[in-house]
């Protein structure tokens, strides 16, 4: 029996992982360049270190002034994240947990300040039992670490929790943690190869929480 809900944080609740990749991809057009999804992916849901801009530096192969470039993209990322709302069907699924007495955790590859600040944002922070982020574990997603902590932090096991991702390295995680996952991607990792989870959403407003719950239900008994 499910006891707790994991969620993950960019490109899940708020779709930061699109408007990074959009605001790039203008920047590197405004150099007459390319910045090719399939570079950008390996980077979502984890932190390999990818520096866009040194990136960039080779495509173009000139000096280029990348601490600059990089505070336009953090003033222009900052201008637009306020315009944006969590991904659908998001809070109804906090809310139904809620009621249904589910622990609420959160995992995610980023840092505290980041997740909190921007749950806060969108009035989503006070959901969550327990957040585990990059400064809690050495290693992040596809490590299972985050999830680990999650679950011992909200008092579940790990087989207890039904994780809720939207990279191929964080269902990694969650998989590799021994929780149930449920895939719901963004515009950005929808066309990605995903191993074997639980379940696929294309957006949590496509299927009421309660009816999901079921469905995993009925899989587990299977």
């Amino acid at each position: 029996m499910y006891k707790a809900v994991i969620f993950d944080f960019d490109g899940l609740i708020l779709d930061t992982e699109t408007l990074h990749y959009r605001i790039l991809q203008e920047m590197f057009e405004e150099h007459g360049s390319v910045l090719p999804l399939e570079v950008w992916v390996k980077d979502v849901g984890t932190n390999s270190g990818f520096m866009p801009f040194a990136y960039l530096e080779e495509q173009l192969k000139e000096k280029i002034d990348q601490a600059a470039l990089q505070t336009d993209r953090e003033k222009r990322f900052a201008q637009r994240i306020k315009e944006e709302l969590a991904r659908p069907g998001v809070e109804a699924y906090l809310t139904a947990a809620r009621e249904l007495g589910f622990k609420i955790g959160l995992a995610s590859s980023s840092d505290y300040e980041w997740v909190s600040t921007h749950l806060k944002n969108i009035n989503l922070f006070d959901y969550f039992e327990c957040i585990k982020t990059s400064d809690d574990v050495e290693e992040v997603k596809p490590n299972p670490d985050l999830y680990l902590k999650a679950a011992e932090c909200l008092g579940v096991k790990p087989e207890e929790c039904i994780a809720f991702e939207d990279s191929v390295h964080g269902s990694t995680a969650a998989m590799r943690a021994g929780m149930a996952c449920v895939i719901v991607p963004n515009e950005i990792t929808a066309g990605l190869t995903f191993g074997e989870t639980e379940h696929r959403l294309e957006s949590m407003a496509e299927l009421d929480f309660k009816m999901l719950l079921e469905k995993l239900e009925e899989q587990k008994r299977v």
